[in-house]
C-alpha cells in the first residue's frame, strides 16, 4: 500500500500543477462539393446532427472535435495540428460545387495522402467513397460501374473503395469478419440494419476488410451483385486508414453498434488501439470485383 501511494505522489510531482491532459485532435470536415447530406447539413443550425452526436462521444474518449467545411484551410502546416482527419464528404473537393464553401487545391489533396503516410490517420464515414471520383462522376454513365484499374483515382486508392450507386433504404444483412478489431470487440458477429447501403467498386486489394454486405435479398438492380465489403481498415505508410459505408440515417449515428465502430476505428487511426491490416479482400470477399450491371442491361 505505501508503494503504491509513493508511486501517486511521484507521479503527481512529476505533473505540473494545473497541466492538461493533451487531447487527441480530430478534424471532422464536411464539405459537399456534391450531394449535401442531412445528417452533416448546417442549415438547420450548428453544430449538424453528426456533430452533436461527435461531440458526446468525444467528451467520452478524451478527444478534441474541430468542425470545417472550408477546404482551402487545408496545408501540411494545417493539417500538422491534428491527429486524425475524419470525413464526411461528397464530389470534387477541389471545386465549390453543392454547399459552397471554399475548395482545396490539389496540394491540399496531396496534403491528406502526406499526412496520414508520416504516421497520422484518416477515418472515412459513409459518402467520403462518393468523394473524387475516378470517373466523370454521373451514375448514367456506363463507366460508373466498372472498374477502373491504374486509373482508379489517388484519393479512391488511398481510401480503398469508391461509391457506385445506391438503392432504396432497406434492412441488409452484414457479417463482422474480425471480431478482434477496435470496436467489434463485444458486438455481433452478424448484424442487420435499415439504412442507405452503397454499392461500391475498386476495392484496394490491400484492405482488410471488418464487415461485408449479403446482397442476394435486397431490392435494387445495384445490388446484383456477390458479396463485398461495408467496413476495412489498411495501412498507408506509416498511418492508418479506416473506413465505414454506414452513417446516412440520423438513427445510424445514434445506433450503440455503429457509435463502438466509430470508437473503436477512430482509436485505430489515431494509434491507441492496435488492429490487423493484414490483406484479406480476396480471401473474404474473393468476387468484391464483380460490380452490378448497368441499369438496364443483363449481366
Amino acid at each position: 500500500m505505501k508503494k503504491h501511494l509513493a508511486l501517486l505522489l511521484a507521479l503527481f510531482l512529476l505533473t505540473p500543477c494545473g497541466a492538461e491532459i493533451t487531447k487527441p485532435k480530430i478534424l471532422f470536415f464536411t464539405k459537399s462539393s456534391g450531394w449535401e447530406h442531412e445528417v452533416i447539413s448546417w442549415q438547420k443550425g450548428r453544430p449538424s446532427f453528426a456533430e452533436k452526436q461527435l461531440l458526446d462521444l468525444a467528451q467520452k474518449n478524451q478527444w478534441e472535435m474541430v468542425f470545417s467545411k472550408d477546404g482551402s484551410l487545408f496545408s501540411p502546416a494545417y493539417l500538422a495540428t491534428f491527429d486524425v482527419l475524419m470525413f464526411y464528404t461528397t464530389g470534387d473537393l477541389t471545386q465549390a460545387g453543392t454547399d459552397k464553401h471554399p475548395p482545396m487545391t490539389l496540394a491540399g489533396k496531396q496534403a491528406i495522402f502526406d499526412f496520414v503516410r508520416q504516421g497520422k490517420g484518416f477515418v472515412g464515414i459513409h459518402c467520403t467513397s462518393d468523394t473524387f471520383h475516378s470517373d466523370d462522376d454521373k451514375p448514367g454513365n456506363p463507366e460508373r460501374y466498372r472498374n477502373q484499374g491504374e486509373k482508379v483515382d489517388p484519393f479512391i486508392s488511398f481510401l480503398g473503395g469508391e461509391f457506385i450507386h445506391h438503392g432504396a433504404q432497406q434492412n441488409a444483412l452484414n457479417y463482422v469478419v474480425n471480431a478482434k478489431f477496435p470496436g467489434f470487440e463485444s458486438g455481433p458477429t452478424s448484424f442487420t440494419l435499415f439504412e442507405e447501403w452503397y454499392s461500391l467498386k475498386n476495392f484496394n486489394p490491400d484492405i482488410h476488410v471488418l464487415t461485408f454486405i449479403e446482397p442476394k435479398a435486397m431490392k435494387g438492380e445495384m445490388y446484383h451483385r456477390p458479396p463485398y465489403p461495408t467496413s476495412w481498415a489498411r495501412r498507408e505508410g506509416k498511418g492508418r486508414v479506416w473506413y465505414t459505408s454506414l452513417g446516412h440515417r440520423e438513427d445510424i449515428w445514434t445506433n450503440p453498434l455503429f457509435q463502438q465502430m466509430l470508437v473503436g476505428g477512430t482509436r485505430f487511426a489515431l494509434g491507441e488501439l492496435p488492429g490487423d491490416t493484414t490483406p484479406n479482400l480476396s480471401t473474404v470477399t474473393p468476387e468484391a470485383h464483380v460490380n452490378p450491371p448497368f441499369p438496364g442491361t443483363k449481366k
